[in-house]
């Protein structure tokens, strides 16, 4: 029986009431146990390999991923990334200390910032996203393709859903 089970249990038990109407709860408490074991013993380990933690890895990953030039400002990173402005500023101060972003003037907006990916910054996360991908593959293996696949499907639909109830 894992946590969420448990804790299923331990709510019928004490909140009766609501024992038919635990399964949200199940899912949910599952949904972080896993996103906190694939990010504590998958992924973050992948990212001290290179010096980096989970945000900053985000971030030049990102510019890579938007192709050449590799270059957006702060706002379309933070955006993409899904983390605040303030936290922006600190992940690219320490990527611009490090060599692997630079800062310049936007060429359409003088109030503006844009940063670029370095030759330093893209070769560091070219080089890594073979064997990240290993990890990524070695963290699903217990799912067949077909259940990543349909599991995917779902968290998306749910990701969706969710969204829908915030803005709508």
């Amino acid at each position: 029986m894992d946590r969420a089970e448990r804790a299923r249990k331990q709510w019928q038990q004490e909140v009766p009431q609501v024992a038919q109407r635990l399964t949200p709860m199940v899912l949910i408490g599952r949904l972080n146990e896993a996103a906190q074991i694939l990010g504590r013993d998958f992924l973050a380990p992948a990212y001290a390999e290179i010096g980096l933690k989970s945000g900053e890895f985000d971030v030049l990953a990102t510019l890579v991923r938007s192709g050449p030039p590799y270059k957006l400002t702060p706002t379309e990173l933070y955006r993409t990334t899904m983390m605040s402005s303030g936290g922006m500023t600190a992940r690219l101060d320490k990527l611009e200390k490090a060599g692997l972003v630079e800062r310049s003037p936007h060429p359409e907006d003088r109030r503006a910032l844009s940063v670029c990916l370095t030759p330093k910054g893209r070769e560091l996360i070219k080089s890594m996203i073979p064997g990240y991908v290993e990890t990524q593959h070695r963290a699903v293996d217990g799912l067949t393709e077909t259940e990543q696949e349909q599991l995917s499907s779902l968290l998306e639909k749910l990701i969706r859903s969710v969204n829908e109830k915030m803005t709508g």
